[in-house]
């Protein structure tokens, strides 16, 4: 099967209209908000030290960081140098096969699954009856291990299901949801249901723009990337993710700040803000090792959907899953098309009778924290997932100890 070829100056095309067009509509929105601002000044009389005090709030609040935690009390049911596992179950949850989240390794905190009491997926999955719950938290990589691998990884969520006791329903989100998905085709007895969310499978599908960044910068081959990992001291550092975040759609980034000069009395959006800041700006570094080889196998070579990937000698066959495959995608995310998702329904040997396609009109952070996506798509779809979820006869599980 012939590789499919990136083009680079297509997407260097794709990138400058993009741009284009995202700084046309940085100009319309930021007059917007300006004249928005002007007017509830004028309207309710602001001197010059009533706007001084506003732009010294502003300041404050867009400065000032504190770091993300977990909403939902849990207990460390294991822990590693790359990861923790982490047990949300309530009681009752004996005789359910047990739910295990992987959230996305890409710069940020794993409690983007877990951000506040109204926007949880693990407070979703509860109320959706999947109260044999677990949660991998990836840690920051150091420079002790710079080196890890994608095969350790994936040790680590066999070592968290052998702990919890297979089978489990699977759910992945972004890079957590191809990791996932590698792991159901490598270890299909170990997954009762998979569920994947903002995903990419097919890693070329549709109009992404990470795909048209990697397709730009490919033409030097891995040669770039190593040097961002070489900078790192052999870890891609966080601040530089989350760089490559923000000039995806930097205007996105201007808006949401100025929108906050509009709301500085509003105790509830100031707080909403604060959270999510503290979140996307506390980064963590990734291990260079990891990194490098998804941009060659992944981004670049697209070897999961062509069939061609291996895992340490093993070949990874996404027609070996055959269990419930749900999927969900944001119509707006940015990242991750809803192609790239989708994709995974046209591999898998999952009857289709048995494949759920979710989509939702969020991007693709809203897609796994958003009040309305959560509420909608989510928590129906895991209600499905908690109606299978009675444990077979004859499996087994280890009582868990907290370490």
């Amino acid at each position: 099967m012939c590789a499919p070829v990136l083009d680079p100056f297509g997407s260097a095309s794709q990138i400058v209209s993009r741009s284009v067009r995202g700084w046309l509509d940085l100009c319309s929105s930021s007059a917007e908000i300006g004249a928005r601002y002007w007017q509830d000044a004028v309207a309710r009389g602001a001197t010059p030290h009533d706007l001084a005090v506003d732009g010294l709030r502003w300041l404050q609040i867009v400065g000032g960081r504190r770091a993300p935690g977990w909403t939902t009390p849990n207990v460390l049911a294991s822990s590693s140098a790359i990861m923790a596992l982490r047990d949300f179950s309530v009681g009752g949850s004996a005789k359910l096969v047990p739910t295990l989240i992987v959230p996305p390794q890409a710069g940020h905190h794993s409690c983007i699954v877990d951000f506040s009491p109204g926007q949880s997926q693990v407070l979703t999955a509860r109320a959706a009856g999947l109260t044999s719950l677990y949660v991998i938290e990836w840690l920051g990589a150091t420079p002790e291990t710079k080196d890890v691998s994608v095969v350790d990884y994936l040790e680590s969520v066999q070592e968290a299901i052998e702990l919890i006791g297979r089978p489990v329903n699977l759910i992945g989100d972004s890079q957590g949801g191809w990791l996932a998905t590698i792991y159901a085709a490598l270890y299909p007895d170990d997954v009762a249901t998979l569920t994947i969310g903002g995903a990419p499978v097919d890693f070329h599908a549709g109009e992404a723009a990470i795909a048209d960044f990697t397709a730009m910068l490919s033409v030097g081959g891995m040669g770039p990337y190593r040097r961002l990992v070489e900078i790192g001291g052999g870890v891609l550092r966080g601040e530089l993710m989350l760089g490559g975040f923000i000039g995806l759609q930097p205007e996105t980034e201007v808006v949401k700040h100025l929108e906050l000069m509009l709301h500085l009395d509003d105790d509830e959006f100031v707080e909403r803000y604060t959270e999510l800041q503290d979140w996307y700006v506390f980064t963590q570094s990734i291990p260079g090792a990891m990194y490098l080889w998804a941009v060659e196998h992944l981004f670049i070579g697209n070897e999961l959907v062509r069939g061609v990937l291996e895992i340490d000698g093993r070949p990874v066959r996404l027609g070996s899953i055959v269990c419930p495959v749900n999927l969900l995608a944001g119509s707006a995310d940015h990242i991750v098309p809803s192609a790239q998702v989708f994709a995974l329904a046209d591999h898998v040997g999952t009857a289709s009778s048995k494949v759920t396609k979710v989509s939702t009109s969020g991007g693709h952070f809203g897609l796994f924290m958003g009040r309305s996506e959560l509420r909608e798509a989510w928590l129906p779809l895991l209600e499905s997932v908690a109606a299978q979820s009675r444990r077979p006869s004859g499996s087994s599980r280890r009582r868990l100890q907290a370490k």
